[in-house]
């Protein structure tokens, strides 16, 4: 039974109680002849102490049952656990007219006439040791589903603590983005005060923007589908691209940074944007769990073929218990400060996936709480060698001319919203509010450039752009998928549809003015 066990137990044994050493031997010798294992006890005292190291049954005889210890024996076997039932095999002359066996009430008895044959004997152990493993199956299914529930449930408090953290971290900006709004309502058009106002709903819209990017790119990792755009890169170029993104929010805290970077070229292949990600993340983090004017330094050196990347602070530091599990999806070494500061609990999960990714390896150090931390980036390094680095295509400029523009959007704020924006920069807008709409729209207002939602009732998005296309006075317009999907499957399927561009919500000014320069 090993009921103080932590580990499972499969013993198959026999446990042999002879009324004489000779009848033990002889019935052990039996045993192993037919591949079974038996064990010889001394007395029942020695039968239970056996049992609780494992057994797969226990066999006696009626000559052993006034022997003392039994009624022990009896208490153990009741006090099993639920999915054991140990067999017992008792060969008696009376049978189960045996007065101490009829009076004992045992469970999965099996009585033989005594004396037996041998052959009925093995027999009735062999099938006392298969119902055994049935048992052993039965306890095997009732860990698993254990298990399984306690994973169940400790997942489920985890989806309740993010969502109540998504909706608190997403409210987090949209409070003065609704204040903005309505600033913005009351104050005179030439009033100073509304580019501080807008400054400030900018601000805020690109903390909520992180929150949901975060959100995809953990998404995209997990399932597999994010593709590294790797290049031969010099380490130095991604601090520093790194660096000015932090800015602010050091800037904010007051926080004092050094950097110390190499003289020498570490040459990396990687993804220049998911490293300076990376990095960002870790001095974001260091700024937010460090105390206003606290200290950050930031340390490039080469460590043998591996370039090292440091992110040290001044900080709340960690408790020795969080230093491998800060990196796990969702892990908050302090809830509430968590909270107060602005975060999901991913942005570190984030950085583990993208530097593995990269083959490296993401580490955390910390003397202990209120002792600051230290986060270390290891890198494989390229041999150094002379590159030649291409000249950067120069990007389109911006549209300067009036253009004739379809905006096609079942939500009518987002619509109205876009076509006002590209209206100020002086193009000719039209809006539909569905796909049929802007199919007999189109001929006549002659778009030079669609954006086009995706997820619209009745016709979408693909569905609008396919049958526009096969109108051959549309099929070189401009054709731009606006959406809040944006996977890498869902902008395969936008270019399978025939747009030129997927746009995820809310595309910002100058991308479209970049769009629209190409016309």
């Amino acid at each position: 039974m090993a009921a103080g066990s932590s580990e499972p137990t499969y013993s198959e044994r026999v446990i042999i109680l002879a009324p004489t050493v000779r009848d033990a031997d002889v019935t052990r010798r039996a045993l192993a002849g037919a591949g079974l294992e038996g064990a010889v006890a001394r007395d029942w005292c020695h039968a239970q102490e056996l049992i609780h190291d494992g057994a797969g049954a226990l066999m006696f005889t009626d000559l052993t049952l006034a022997g003392p210890g039994f009624a022990g024996l009896l208490v153990a076997l009741q006090n099993q656990p639920a999915w054991s039932n140990l067999p017992l095999l008792a060969l008696c002359r009376q049978g189960l007219l045996t007065p101490t066996l009829s009076e004992a009430g045992l469970r999965n008895l099996t009585v033989l006439d005594r004396p037996t044959s041998m052959r009925t004997m093995l027999s009735a152990v062999m099938t006392a040791l298969r119902g055994r493993r049935w048992q052993y199956q039965i306890r095997d299914q009732i860990e698993t589903l254990v298990q399984a529930d306690h994973s169940l449930r400790r997942a489920d408090q985890r989806k309740d603590e993010f969502l109540a953290t998504l909706a608190h971290e997403l409210r987090n900006p949209l409070a003065p983005i609704r204040t903005g709004l309505e600033l913005l309502a009351q104050l005179p058009a030439d009033a100073p005060r509304r580019e501080t106002v807008t400054a400030m709903m900018d601000r805020q819209m690109s903390q909520l923007l992180r929150l949901i990017d975060d959100l995809l790119e953990v998404s995209r990792i997990s399932t597999g589908k994010l593709i590294l755009q790797r290049e031969r890169l010099d380490l130095r170029r991604v601090v520093e691209t790194a660096l000015e993104s932090c800015a602010p929010l050091v800037a904010r805290g007051g926080h004092h940074l050094s950097v110390d970077l190499p003289d020498e070229t570490l040459w990396v292949d990687g993804d220049a944007a998911r490293l300076a990600q990376s990095l960002s993340n870790l001095v974001n983090n260091a700024a937010k769990y460090t105390p206003d004017g606290g200290r950050i330094a930031v340390t490039l050196a080469r460590a043998g073929q591996q370039a090292v990347l440091t992110v040290q602070d001044s900080g709340v530091g960690l408790p020795p218990d969080m230093t491998a599990r800060v990196f796990d999806m969702f892990a908050q070494v302090n809830r509430s400060l968590e909270r107060a500061q602005g975060g999901l609990g991913i942005g570190l999960a984030l950085v583990r996936s993208l530097v593995a990714l990269h083959g490296g390896q993401v580490s955390a150090a910390s003397p202990g709480p209120g002792q600051g931390s230290t986060f270390t980036i290891r890198l494989p390094m390229l041999a150094p060698q002379p590159v030649t680095v291409a000249a950067a295509p120069e990007a389109a400029a911006p549209s300067h001319k009036a253009l004739r523009v379809l905006v096609v959007d079942d939500n009518e704020d987002a619509a109205e919203s876009l076509a006002m924006l590209l209206a100020l920069e002086g193009h000719e807008v039209r809006v539909q509010h569905s796909g049929a709409e802007a199919l007999d729209a189109a001929p006549v207002f002659q778009p030079q450039a669609v954006f086009c939602d995706v997820g619209m009732p009745g016709m979408t998005g693909h569905e609008f752009a396919t049958q526009l296309r096969q109108d051959p006075r549309f099929a070189t317009t401009l054709l731009v998928a606006l959406t809040g999907w944006g996977t890498e499957e869902d902008k395969r399927r936008s270019r399978a549809a025939g747009f030129d561009e997927h746009l995820t919500k809310p595309a910002g000014e100058q991308a479209l003015a970049m769009l629209l320069g190409r016309i």
